[in-house]
């Protein structure tokens, strides 16, 4: 106890206050302490533990409250502790978002680091001589960022780079530090994920519009009455990142973060004002889950990889879809056997904890063995077990081809082109065009059409008559009579209904594009798309055209393509 005289002095109440607050404190750290030793995977062991923590935090943010006065008088209570607390706070709603994938989360934990800057808890930090206490408060200001980053509040994004940036060069001046390489490559990479998006949208003042590209009411084609189509619930997604050089913040490549939001519904803000940071309970959560669970996996080595996808197996619930997306630096096969199975494709790199593989190539030990450190198709099959969808990003997307159902479950896997034209590639490091139609088709239509910014009032335009194409292309699968069930299966889940009516799209639009003439321009599926129902149907192709001629790039597209094939 500091500045209260001797402790003698201290009447009984007040000394129990402080007393009471030091053992909260304690036991916050110890239980947030712990979070770090849960298994990652599975869905029940964590959950009791959380709340345990989440009541204890609860207790101390009212108790530092309530008690503030006596606090600041008897226990020298600083301003960037009440930060520390409320930024572990903020910490706890991350995670609890990323064991959840409820997106009311993020809005609790916005709320609370919002406070510490509105209400500017670290102030003090830099005239303290700790250099430990600055790297809590840029720690906090990439947390953040990255919470930022996912609530698509771009405008805050670019302030608080600026205000880290800022204490990153006080940081580096006052104390001769050995991290300020890393702290300069945390902005670097900052900075490159907020230009990862290859369109603007603009007002009429140049200023940018946000939008948001998660699933929203109206984006969905709706099912058509008597539409036969399956009762499976999209349960589970493993979002699996190992592209080399791909731009990435926090554990989270642009790839990654896209497919993230394609497969959430837009947040709603469950209990708390922005400004006033108060406590959500666990429990309090909508009895509905509104997005599928989420396993977001930045370069796994082949054992982790494999520990999740067992745990999201063995948990998947009844009638239910695991979902897989893999974005992914492809291995190749180099000879071939007289059988070829499964393994004799290749597949997609996973990690390995001791080598650095980078681009394309994979060295072997040994020409006669196969690539240890690669998922190979055939490392899916016991997964097939339960209805199976896969999505593949891919230099070598097509050996997920080379795919057999071997127990009667529906799969279906949407492979990427395997290459793309000469002037679309040296954009891969922004993230790749394939996923890019999966989260945002229109983005990716106008990139493919040279377009790098737009007004908002036609960007509405474009986005309502996309609505149109979506209701026609639902309606074009499922009435579709050589259509593999598979397909019709998955369609009565929203998001993989969305994500199999933007890969048609992608698929047509990339086909009557002038610049892709190559097979392996397109992407493909498993099993295969009837063509001529789908992907080159006249009606697709005429409405590619009509959006081709609203943004006057009709040029760039091919309007006799049925004679090409």
């Amino acid at each position: 106890m500091s500045a209260g005289g001797a402790e003698e002095d201290i009447p009984l109440g007040e000394r129990k206050t402080v007393t009471d607050f030091c053992y909260l404190l304690d036991k916050s750290k110890q239980l947030f302490n712990g979070l770090r030793d849960l298994p990652q995977y599975g869905h029940k062991q964590w959950q009791s533990y959380f709340g345990r923590t989440f009541d204890v935090y609860t207790k101390l943010w009212k108790f530092q409250q309530q008690h503030r006065q006596v606090l600041d008088h008897r226990y020298g209570l600083k301003r960037w502790q009440i930060g520390e607390i409320a930024s572990k706070i903020g910490q706890l709603y991350y995670h609890y978002y990323l064991r959840t994938s409820e997106t009311s989360y993020l809005n609790e934990a916005f709320s609370f680091y919002s406070a510490i800057r509105q209400r500017s808890y670290y102030s003090q930090v830099n005239k303290e001589d700790r250099p430990e206490l600055v790297v809590k408060k840029l720690r906090y200001y990439a947390r953040y960022i990255v919470v930022c980053l996912l609530l698509n509040k771009m405008d805050l994004v670019k302030d608080l780079v600026k205000d880290l940036s800022d204490e990153i060069e006080d940081y580096t001046h006052r104390f001769n530090t050995e991290d300020q390489l890393e702290w300069n490559l945390v902005l670097q990479e900052v900075a490159a994920f907020i230009e990862a998006d290859p369109v603007m949208v603009l007002n009429d003042d140049n200023t940018v519009v946000v939008t948001s590209k998660r699933l929203m009411e109206g984006v969905v084609p709706q099912l058509e009455q008597g539409m036969i189509v399956g009762q499976l619930t999209l349960a589970d997604a493993l979002i699996i990142g190992n592209c080399s050089n791909q731009v990435k913040f926090s554990e989270l490549t642009i790839d990654m973060f896209r497919m993230l939001q394609a497969l959430e519904r837009e947040p709603v803000n469950l209990a708390t004002q922005m400004n006033k940071p108060g406590m959500l309970e666990p429990s309090e959560k909508p009895a509905k889950r509104e997005n599928p669970h989420k396993y977001l996996l930045y370069k796994p080595t082949f054992s982790q990889l494999y520990t999740f996808l067992s745990a999201a197996f063995k948990e998947l619930p009844a009638n239910s879809v695991l979902l897989m997306y893999l974005s992914a630096t492809g291995v190749f096969s180099t000879g071939r056997s007289d059988y070829e199975g499964p393994y004799d494709f290749g597949g997609v790199l996973t990690n390995s904890n001791r080598d650095i593989l980078n681009g394309e190539t994979v060295h072997k030990r040994n020409q006669a063995h196969k690539e240890m450190h690669c998922l190979h198709p055939g490392d899916l099959y016991p997964f097939t077990r339960k209805p199976l969808f896969v999505v593949v990003d891919s230099s070598n997307s097509v050996a997920y081809k080379n795919f057999t159902n071997l127990f009667g479950q529906p799969v279906v896997c949407l492979l990427s082109p395997t290459v793309y034209p000469k002037n679309m590639q040296d954009q891969s490091q922004r993230g790749s065009l394939f996923t890019l139609f999966l989260y945002n088709p229109l983005m990716a239509f106008l990139y493919v059409c040279g377009l790098s910014s737009m007004r908002s009032g036609l960007w509405d335009k474009c986005q309502e008559f996309l609505r149109k194409v979506n209701r026609d292309l639902g309606q074009l699968i499922s009435r579709s009579r050589s259509i593999d069930q598979a397909f019709l299966q998955f369609f009565g889940d929203e998001f993989l209904r969305l994500l199999l009516v933007r890969f048609v799209f992608c698929s047509a639009t990339m086909r009557l594009h002038k610049v892709f003439r190559e097979t392996r321009n397109y992407p493909e599926t498993y099993p295969q798309l009837p063509k001529e129902e789908t992907v080159e149907n006249p009606m697709v192709q005429k409405h590619v055209l009509e959006l081709a001629s609203i943004l006057d790039v009709q040029n760039l597209f091919c309007d006799n393509t049925l004679d090409d094939y």
